[in-house]
Parts: structure tokens; sequence; C-alpha cells
């Protein structure tokens, strides 16, 4: 018969276990939850007090599920990333990177991330500006004067507008 020996209470109060706080819209306040300690949560009416009870919720819950003999789950950690991946790209792009690269006189490294990050920062404006063209199409779907052409440097801004001649009349 074999017996494991179960991790002393000690160990458990030393472990970091991360928390929620969420404000309460209702009450006001905020309520802390710890997705690692199901059912561990506390309530506090300001954030000066967020430490001393969140030290006091996870204290109580791991000695009160310890003292029950129940298992005391380990914390969880967001997941880490390297900052390393490989893409396999066409021979004409890479080149095309390279020779890029050495023009601004930056390391392919360094030109790639460049690129990946003004990607990724454009990505969300892109999707907003074709939010905002689908909105200005159901406006003007929706108007009674229907705009017929941008204005050059000599028209006036009233020229912006070509009024129907029946609604004129």
């Amino acid at each position: 018969m074999t017996t494991t020996t179960r991790a002393p209470l000690a160990y458990f109060l030393s472990l970091q276990y991360p928390f929620n706080v969420i404000a309460d819209e209702d009450d006001g306040g905020y309520v802390v939850v710890f997705p690692d300690l199901p059912g561990c949560l506390t309530q506090i009416e300001t954030l000066d007090e967020l430490i001393e009870m969140v030290d006091e919720a996870r204290t109580l819950w791991i000695e009160s599920e310890y003292e029950q003999g129940h298992d005391i789950p380990l914390p969880s950690y967001p997941e880490e990333y390297s900052g390393k991946f490989v893409a396999r790209v066409p021979k004409s792009l890479h080149r095309r990177l390279v020779e890029t690269a050495e023009r601004e006189g930056v390391s392919l490294n360094q030109h790639v991330v460049a690129l990946l990050a003004q990607g990724d920062a454009l990505g969300p404006v892109a999707r907003k500006l074709d939010e905002i063209e689908m909105q200005l199409a159901t406006i003007q779907a929706h108007l009674r004067y229907s705009v017929t052409g941008v204005p050059g440097a000599a028209r006036s801004r009233n020229a912006l507008f070509q009024i129907p001649d029946a609604v004129a009349a």
C-alpha cells in the first residue's frame, strides 16, 4: 500500500494565485474572483482594500479546503511566448524583404517585426473604416438628395449636392 504525502499548508499559502477584479456597476465597489480557487471570491468597496482583502480571501479559502482534506489546485499562469516563430515565404518575397532591410540599414528581423507591428496596428483601423463606409452608404441611401461628385478646387461647398428638379420645385 502506497501513501502519498501532502504538501504542507504553508506551501499552498506561499503560492501566488491570479485573480480578477470586476467593477460592480449596480452596487458600486468591486468583486474579486480567483479563477483557480473555485468559489473563492470577495467584495471590496475601494481599490485601497484590494491587497488586504485578496490575501485574506485566498488564505481563508486555502486553509478551509486544506482542513477538509480537499486538494488545493496549483495556480495557473498565463501562457508565455518565446517571441519566436518560423514562417515560410516565397523566395521572391524573402529577397525583397532582405533588399529593403539592407536599404533601410536594419536587420531582416527588425524589418519584418516592424512590418508585422504596422500590419497588426492597421488591422483594427481598416475594420473601423469599413464599418464607417457601410454606415455612410446606409445614410446616403436614405438621403433625399444624392451626392454626385467630389468638389474641385474651384467649386464651392454648395456645389456638392445636386438637388433633383422635382424636389427643388
